[in-house]
């Protein structure tokens, strides 16, 4: 591939209730709920987006909330760990902040030295807090319900996990341009750029597993940096000629996206830096309010009526 991610752009998952997603997401874990849409090929269900201030490519997990949806199976085919970074002396804070929350928490493990503590959100979503002595620069959400000296920076990685690792080591080198930077056991470590925080994933090797199940509480895609449309396009072009089964370029309002499937069951997403999430809203007033792309704008009235109402805890006003 001639042209290489910077690091993650987002992670999608499903979940059920709407309600229960955003009080977890903004009471637990901190974050900001930067957009409140509907899934652009469902529109009778919503798109919640959360991450830092502003929504930074990066700092985004995101969610369709499919409330009458099956519960998912974890396995192989599918990823099965969205990690995030905290602050290197927080791990402590953070565990018994999530057992104040009724949230049943690993012990710490200490993995390539890195503190990590994993977690399911209500859904069952797999979450680790990752600690680790360098520095990350990422300024969390600091207007939110966690302390900003202990508050997320953003998405430290994702796990994969495989039955096998040969053909997916090769897409995630010649279809996104990551380098294989460790190894330990079934475990395979690749990063994007110079790597650290927001740029790596591991390939979990779990030929004993089941099939994955993309369903509630799974993710549903795991999408990569692209810096403007023009090397997304481009992108696009070499991964087709080399016989790579990529959709079209999709219009998602706030970024512009492509998918496709690594052999081994996940599927990918390149999406575009640009234009943000600022383009249809002021940013201090960022997911307050429902917001349609204009090709939805007429049918609000019906999709107000389908959709539940959501309250937002005081404090994201």
């Amino acid at each position: 591939m001639s042209i290489a991610t910077s690091g993650l752009h987002h992670v999608t998952a499903i979940a059920g209730d709407p309600q229960r997603n955003v009080d977890f997401y903004l009471r637990a874990l901190g974050l900001r709920l930067v957009k409140t849409t509907v899934n652009f090929d469902d529109p009778g269900t919503y798109h919640l987006y959360y991450g830092d201030s502003s929504g930074k490519p990066g700092s985004l997990l995101t969610f369709f909330p499919w409330e009458e949806a099956p519960q998912g199976l974890h396995g192989h085919g599918q990823a099965t760990t969205t990690a995030f970074s905290v602050p290197e002396t927080s791990i402590g804070w953070w565990k018994s902040h999530l057992a104040e929350h009724g949230v049943e928490v690993s012990e710490v493990v200490n993995r390539d030295d890195e503190d990590v503590l994993t977690f399911r959100d209500p859904d069952g979503l797999v979450i680790a807090l990752v600690a680790h002595s360098q520095d990350d620069p990422r300024e969390p959400w600091d207007h939110g319900f966690v302390p900003p000296e202990h508050a997320v920076r953003g998405l430290h990685s994702v796990t994969l996990s495989v039955d096998r690792e040969e053909a997916t080591a090769e897409a995630l080198s010649s279809d996104l341009g990551l380098r294989q930077v460790a190894e330990d056991s079934n475990r395979l470590r690749f990063a994007a750029g110079e790597g650290g925080a927001g740029a790596l994933v591991d390939v979990l090797v779990t030929p004993d597993e089941p099939r994955g199940r993309v369903a509630v509480g799974t993710v549903h895609h795991v999408a990569w940096r692209a810096p403007d449309e023009d090397t997304q396009a481009a992108w696009r072009e070499e991964l087709a000629d080399r016989g790579v089964n990529v959709t079209s370029i999709l219009d998602r309002q706030y970024f512009r996206s492509i998918y496709f499937r690594e052999p081994g069951g996940t599927l990918l997403e390149v999406a575009t830096d640009e234009p943000g999430f600022a383009i249809d809203e002021p940013l201090l007033e960022l997911g307050r309010a429902l917001k349609l792309p204009p090709w939805l704008e007429p049918r609000r009235e019906e999709i107000e009526g389908i959709l539940p109402k959501l309250n937002l805890p005081q404090q994201q006003l």
